[in-house]
């Protein structure tokens, strides 16, 4: 990089980090954003075996792909390397954290949680990041969407819940950071006769995206193909995800358009003398990698300096960062760092076999969840703090998707009716070959063997997040980062989310079934959204950083990622995370305005 020193330098491009490159960019500081892991444009998400097989994260086996796997004794996550974060592998949902869920003071459980924040606070923000990712309503009364099975399974299992106490449930419509219709949704709830839902139409971008920009070529996107692929990257750019939102935005502002450095993994940060801090890091490049031994020569170093230090390399990444880096901090409070940690209440189960009614007949359901965007619509129980009786922690219940190629692989799973099948076949083959068969046509005999298709046809994954306890710490061990979260004090909130995932399985006359890692390992709970571990506070007593997201005792280092969570957020935390850093841009852009006068 030719220029070595910026006004702000933010670590990870994930939703704090991207907000905040560009909201300080559109103010016109100079910014420059590191993410450790690659872009993806369009088309280079893998799909085969052999390249998913790499499509993971750990430089020091040569793998610089997208997906980081953590596992620890009570919990196991899912996070995202790459140009955008976690919203390259998220599923698109746009939840406004639950107003009467900004608890204060809660020491449920033996664990301590309280928001220095309201929602009132995040409001305008909330309604800034939406518009920006372009969110859209799954447009349910438009062919093909409002026939899309899950979806109404999901209506229908509200209609017929029975619960059998006190709780409340609604059935609810999400905003979606997905294009259905070509150009920009200027309202999400109302329909526009002159930008209707079209199913693989080419987008319309008012000015070149990240990608076509860095490509020096167009790179065009499409509107969503209903492939549930989601998760695993969007190879049509029908996902809004952060690279072609708020990066595309950054790089085009003047006069100092956002500087973007993948492939730059820091690994040292450390206050400067008098105001400012330094930043080292690795710049890696798979392109050296051996591709028989999986080695590459040792990445070249490269250092940074800035006025800000902002932090929003994620749950692990900042607290990890530091914990690594605590000799260079000696005034961050040793027992608030890495504390408040929590699953976001994630559980992941399976509606499986569901039957109805045809034809006087009981037959398998078609739910399909390979047909859609992983996520349509959501199932909202209700919270004590909701002011609706003794209810316990809320929560939400969403229909879950996936590729097509894990339904194939469901199939498979089914080996005995596979055998059976197969078998049958091959004697049909063997006779033709020996002239006692003399069809020669085999379509019917194919199709057969293929099966009915009853098992990925009649079930569905069923997402869970809510309000756990916070209980959790994060810390090194041996030089490795750990985490004690268990799932005993939130056990309550766990068991009521699995009473209601039974009963919306009995709704939809089908079988619940518990995900294998809960099931078989020792309730260890998979999250996609962990949280905590520099958490926001009132002090530096009880916490890492202010409301604005700056680290006590450290004026001009922030933290605005998911780490700067005080608790749980309940639904889906993406939107609340872009919206606390949009708020803490707002500060440090006073501040930047304060100090030039």
């Amino acid at each position: 990089m030719s220029d070595q020193h910026f006004d702000a330098v933010i670590i990870g491009s994930g939703f704090g980090g991207s907000v905040m490159a560009y909201r300080l960019a559109q103010a016109g500081l100079r910014v420059c954003l590191l993410e450790r892991g690659k872009a993806y444009p369009p088309n280079s998400f893998p799909r085969p075996p052999y390249d998913l097989g790499k499509n993971f994260w750990d430089p020091s086996k040569g793998l610089y792909g997208m997906f980081d796997v953590w596992s620890f004794k009570g919990s196991g996550a899912l996070v995202s390397s790459g140009l955008g974060g976690g919203s390259l592998i998220y599923a698109n949902i746009l939840i406004r954290k639950d107003p009467k869920w900004f608890v204060r003071e809660d020491r449920t459980g033996g664990a301590y949680e309280d928001w220095p924040i309201t929602y009132d606070d995040l409001e305008g923000h909330y309604e800034r990041v939406e518009k920006m990712m372009n969110a859209q309503k799954y447009p349910l009364k438009h062919p093909p969407y409002n026939e899309t099975p899950k979806t109404l399974a999901m209506q229908e299992a509200d209609q017929k819940l029975q619960l059998g106490d006190n709780s409340t449930h609604r059935w609810l419509p999400l905003n979606l950071a997905v294009s259905f219709k070509t150009r920009h949704v200027v309202n999400p709830d109302e329909d526009d006769p002159a930008n209707p839902p079209i199913v693989g139409a080419q987008l319309y971008e008012e000015r070149p995206n990240y990608h076509s920009v860095v490509a020096e070529r167009e790179m065009p996107r499409s509107t969503c193909r209903l492939c549930g692929e989601c998760d695993i990257g969007c190879n049509y750019g029908s996902k809004n995800t952060l690279d072609y939102t708020y990066i595309t935005a950054a790089i085009h502002q003047k006069p100092h358009p956002a500087k973007v450095e993948t492939l730059c993994e820091v690994k040292a940060i450390a206050p400067l003398e008098g105001k400012g801090y330094s930043v080292k890091f690795l710049r890696h490049d798979p392109a050296q990698v051996d591709p028989e031994t999986g080695k590459c020569p040792p990445p070249k170093e490269g250092n940074l300096t800035c006025d800000r230090l902002i932090l929003a390399a994620g749950t692990f990444g900042t607290p990890n960062l530091l914990l690594r880096n605590q000799a260079a901090f000696p005034n961050l409070n040793k027992q608030t760092l890495g504390s408040r940690f929590c699953v976001n209440g994630d559980l992941l189960s399976f509606v499986v076999k569901s039957m109805e009614r045809k034809n006087g007949k009981s037959v398998p359901r078609r739910l399909d969840p390979s047909f859609g965007p992983v996520i349509t619509s959501a199932i909202r129980l209700g919270d004590t703090l909701d002011g609706e009786g003794d209810q316990g922690r809320g929560f939400y219940v969403e229909d879950g998707g996936q590729p097509y190629f894990l339904s194939w692989l469901s199939e498979v799973s089914g080996f005995p009716g596979l055998i059976r099948r197969t078998i049958k076949f091959l004697k049909i083959i063997t006779k033709y070959r020996w002239g006692l068969w003399n069809d020669a046509e085999l379509s019917s005999e194919i199709s057969e063997l293929i099966g009915p298709a009853s098992s990925s046809k009649s079930s569905f994954p069923v997402l869970t997040m809510g309000r756990d306890i916070p209980n959790g710490r994060l810390y090194l061990k041996d030089g490795f980062l750990e985490c004690d979260w268990k799932i005993k004090q939130s056990k309550q909130y766990f068991d009521r989310v699995r009473r209601v995932g039974k009963a919306i399985a009995r709704a939809l006359d089908a079988e619940y079934l518990d995900n294998p890692s809960y099931a078989w390992n020792f309730h260890q709970v998979l999250t996609a959204h962990p949280l905590g571990g520099a958490p926001m506070g009132q002090s530096r007593e009880t916490g890492v950083v202010n409301s604005f997201g700056e680290v006590f005792d450290y004026p001009g280092l922030y933290v605005v990622d998911g780490s700067a969570m005080p608790g749980p957020v309940g639904p889906n935390p993406s939107l609340t995370i872009g919206a606390y850093s949009d708020r803490c841009a707002d500060h440090i852009i006073s501040q930047h305005k304060g100090e030039i006068k």
